[in-house]
């Protein structure tokens, strides 16, 4: 019995951690950045052979689940720590953590959030085990995508959710990719992982490579075949800016600030285009305390025009109302008042989990709690277009984007991110996130204009397809024209009722909390509280490209 676990641990422990490794790198090949698709599907496979080995075993089945856990937490913790190690740039290079203290950060995070993939390969060794699937491939398959599927979107929803690296991110340019507007990007990784554990369990017999030859031959045919979901709302002219004023010099007064204020000035006064976006805080501080006529002479440069249209990012707020990272409208006299403030706030980036402060202490990184806003904005409407405004890493959530499509005639035409993960320095982060935004627009059908601080700022088509893209770590702007759409995909309409029946629910749970909370003794209501600070901690991550106006700005 301890045989087996020992040559199941020797064996399977250097496999599953390659196979993690190859597993982050599909997201985002680190040299080119570019998703492999393929690579994902081969690297689960590879995990697969492993849990098929532990089902197929006379060991017990306590010895056999247990091989199982501890193969799929090297895959999943060597998969996630290659998908964000990042965290590292932020916390460290940024940051000024103690190196050692940064990379325990990035590691516990990663085992945290790996636990849920342990909980779904352990599952299906146990359920397989006792329903003797191992004969019935097509089942067991099905199975293991439900139950890996599941850990995913946990690990996407619960705590705040961080699912960054998901592997359905990997097949953004693959066939899977035809897939996206019927089932999102959580439905093609479920897609890819009944194939790898199918692959698996058939090896090299023909049959298992037919049900992924039977894959291919749909995605083929929904490409060929598949009904126009949207159509076009006509053609508008974007000029997006990106500054590059590296992270560490942002919040200098003396060298950044003073260096955003006047170049994002400039460019946004000499633009010619209907339509310009600065990214997320390119205005880096509140406007009260910008220079003496700064922020009115601005918004009347753009008043005193008929045709121009500015989006910038700025943080607002005060003491007494609280503080949000925001996206404000700038146009023509009579326009309506328009700011967009950012709804999913990232965990210790934008509020510090109680009981954490003497982690970010340890930081010299300007953090505090900021407002969030509704889930549901609306659009800007602007000439003919509904622009629908998303900061930073609020366009990983694409159920959340989707709540935005819930009423067909007022859904967006075009997504507009603005961002700044300046935070990661020129990592693959960059790259990851690019193609986040591409599923997106794959998903919902609409392009996505992406203005960033440091890069990628870039167009992308309602294909997913990037249409002009602007060199990174370089100061400049990129302009082009994209194409608004109407109409909703598959993937909008039941993403956009599975949003709002999740924000009814999660009012309904969170009043039956406070009524409950109200009559549980003191004590276990503080434990409660701590229990889950602690885990938000743990599991929802670290900054993720958000950012804070300086100490200084907030009174």
């Amino acid at each position: 019995m301890k045989l087996f676990f020992r040559q199941q641990l020797g064996a399977g422990r250097f496999a599953a951690l390659m196979a993690g490794l190859l597993q982050a790198a599909s997201i985002a090949w680190p040299t080119s950045g570019h998703a492999w698709g393929s690579l994902q599907i081969l690297s689960l496979m590879f995990l697969s052979l492993g849990l098929v080995r532990c089902a197929a075993s006379q060991a017990p089945d306590r010895q056999a689940v247990k091989a199982a856990a501890v193969q799929s937490g090297w895959f999943a913790t060597a998969w996630l720590v290659g998908s964000f190690w990042w965290l590292y740039v932020s916390m460290h290079d940024v940051g000024g953590l103690p190196a050692p203290l940064a990379v325990a950060a990035v590691l516990a995070l990663a085992a945290a959030l790996a636990l849920y993939y342990v909980g779904a390969a352990a599952a299906w060794v146990a359920l397989v085990r006792r329903s003797g699937w191992q004969a019935r491939p097509v089942l067991a398959g099905a199975l293991f995508a439900a139950l890996w599927t599941l850990a995913e979107l946990m690990r996407g929803r619960w705590f705040t959710g961080f699912p960054w690296g998901a592997g359905g991110y990997a097949h953004v340019d693959s066939p899977l990719a035809v897939l996206a507007p019927w089932v999102g990007v959580y439905g093609m990784g479920a897609v890819a992982a009944g194939l790898a554990m199918r692959l698996a369990l058939g090896g090299w017999r023909w049959k298992a490579w037919r049900d992924g030859a039977l894959v291919l031959a749909v995605c083929w045919g929904l490409k060929v075949w598949s009904p126009a979901f949207t159509a076009s709302a006509g053609m508008g002219q974007v000029e997006l800016l990106q500054a590059s004023i590296a992270q560490t010099d942002k919040f200098d007064v003396v060298s950044g600030v003073r260096d955003a204020l006047t170049w994002y000035d400039q460019r946004l006064r000499q633009s010619t285009e209907p339509l310009v976006v600065a990214p997320e805080t390119a205005i880096p501080l509140l406007p009260r305390h910008l220079p003496e006529g700064y922020w009115r002479e601005l918004q009347a440069a753009f008043a005193a025009r008929q045709d121009r249209l500015a989006l910038v990012g700025v943080p607002l707020g005060d003491v007494g109302q609280g503080y949000t990272n925001s996206v404000v409208a700038m146009g023509p006299a009579g326009l309506p008042d328009y700011r967009y403030d950012k709804f999913h706030l990232v965990p210790f980036g934008e509020f510090v989990p109680t009981g954490f402060q003497w982690f970010v202490r340890q930081m010299q990184i300007p953090l505090g709690d900021f407002n969030r806003g509704p889930l549901d904005q609306a659009s800007m409407a602007w000439q003919g277009q509904r622009l629908a405004l998303n900061i930073c890493y609020e366009d990983l959530f694409g159920e959340e984007l989707a709540a935005r499509f819930r009423v067909a005639a007022q859904a967006p035409t075009a997504l507009v991110n603005v961002s700044n993960i300046g935070w990661f320095g020129n990592t693959v982060a960059v790259d990851q996130h690019l193609n986040i935004s591409r599923m997106r627009a794959l998903e919902l059908q609409r392009p996505m204009l992406r203005a960033t601080n440091t890069g990628a700022t870039a167009i992308i088509d309602h294909q997913g397809q990037v249409a002009g893209m602007l060199a990174r770590f370089t100061r400049g702007s990129l302009v082009g024209r994209y194409e608004g759409r109407t109409g909703l995909t598959p993937f909008a309409r039941w993403a956009a009722a599975w949003a709002s029946s999740a924000r009814r629910w999660a009012s309904a749970a969170s009043l039956r909390w406070r009524a409950s909370a109200s009559s549980m003794p003191r004590l276990l209501a503080s434990c409660s509280v701590l229990m889950r600070s602690a885990s938000l901690a743990v599991i929802a991550g670290l900054p993720l490209g958000s950012h804070r106006p300086s100490a200084s700005s907030r009174a």
